[in-house]
């Protein structure tokens, strides 16, 4: 399976290629989100491609903490043994991200207990930040709230009764803003440009990362790049939508079946 994985990275087909126009938006931003499916080899392959383009001063990135995000930065290739540990899909898609920068990478996680704690406590107990600055001492208009709950029902494949999704969205809350401080942190460092390597619904424009830069640093130039599959847009709205093919990869709910 392995092998497998490096040959489809190795010949990976990035989605539909930007164009002329999109290069200059992306090249013109001071923060360039960059969607992803996380299991998709053209997915990773685009985001190389507009990394190497761009040239960002500083990467965020959602995988890791900032110890194993400064560790990767040191040595790219030689981190593909703590990665395995880490439960994201296979190293070899997303180490041409990675060379193809020459900088600091920001690491964007939230650590597991913290995320369990969240689930339990909400997101303004354990963000690091100013809470309220982000917004997140406030409750969701109750529409976002509904769909958000609707949207996390379905991702966990009806397998969980929908009061228990409330909890999953203050994570989501908090993986966002904490995605967000570290692209702050990241202008404030560098100067930027800053490029984000995340899933789609944290690129997302509406309750995304952006949604929180245009709360706390409303003066930067915010791009947001969303990738498809087999033509089908991700949701939440994009500056930019580019589609590729989907993997081949087993059905995520089977295990409920």
């Amino acid at each position: 399976m392995k092998q497998l994985l490096i040959a489809l990275t190795l010949f990976a087909t990035p989605a539909l290629a930007q164009t002329a126009e999109d290069m200059s938006r992306l090249k013109a931003a001071d923060v360039v989100n960059l969607g992803e499916v996380h299991d998709n080899p053209a997915h990773h392959a685009t985001q190389a491609q507009i990394v190497r383009d761009v040239a960002p001063a500083a990467l965020v990135i959602e995988m890791l903490g900032q110890e194993d995000a400064d560790a990767l930065a040191a040595d790219p290739a030689a981190f593909a043994e703590r990665w395995a540990e880490t439960g994201w899909p296979d190293f070899h898609m997303y180490l041409p991200i990675f060379k193809a920068h020459d900088g600091p990478i920001i690491g964007g996680a939230v650590p597991r207990e913290v995320a369990r704690a969240t689930y339990a406590d909400g997101v303004a107990t354990h963000f690091q930040g100013d809470a309220a600055a982000y917004g997140l001492t406030d409750a969701l208009p109750e529409d976002q709230q509904a769909q958000r709950i609707e949207l996390q029902f379905q991702a966990h494949c009806e397998a969980m009764p929908r009061e228990m999704m409330g909890g999953m969205i203050e994570v989501q809350r908090l993986r966002d803003a904490t995605l967000a401080t570290g692209v702050v942190q990241a202008m404030a460092d560098t100067g930027g440009p800053v490029a984000v390597i995340t899933g789609n619904g944290h690129a997302r424009k509406d309750w995304g990362v952006p949604s929180y830069l245009a709360r706390v640093a409303p003066e930067l130039r915010v791009i947001s790049v969303g990738q498809g599959e087999d033509g089908v847009p991700p949701e939440g709205g994009f500056d930019i939508v580019l589609d590729a093919p989907a993997p081949d990869r087993p059905d995520p709910c089977a295990q409920f079946k």
